[in-house]
């Protein structure tokens, strides 16, 4: 989950780079294009860990949930603060964890 916040954050600094990232993290029936997760968007602030559940070493699923902070930079400007909170669902295929989905509230 950091290493995903972590790729949206620096996403201005390499585009093609974290969003490549995104993509390889994300599950394939449910990521959308690569083009469409390589764009900077939001400048992201925090990020705050709430709870987790299952995601052990033994485990093959486990969920995350989180609340992110972050500037709008619509059309180049600060244009306002917010929070993006959301319970989001992994799961683990060949070592790695992949975002399924998640439910924001």
């Amino acid at each position: 989950m950091r290493a995903r916040y972590s790729a949206n954050a620096l996403m201005s600094e390499d585009p093609q780079f974290f969003g490549g990232y995104l993509h390889r993290s994300w599950a394939p029936e449910t990521r959308p294009a690569l083009a469409v997760l390589s764009r900077p968007g939001a400048r992201w602030t925090r990020l705050a860990i709430l709870g987790t559940s299952g995601g052990g070493p033994f485990e093959t699923h486990g969920t995350v949930e989180f609340v992110a902070s972050y500037e709008d930079l619509s059309a180049g400007h600060a244009r306002g603060r917010g929070r993006h909170h959301e319970l989001s669902r992994f799961r683990r295929e060949s070592g790695q964890w992949l975002y399924i989905d998640g439910d924001v509230t």
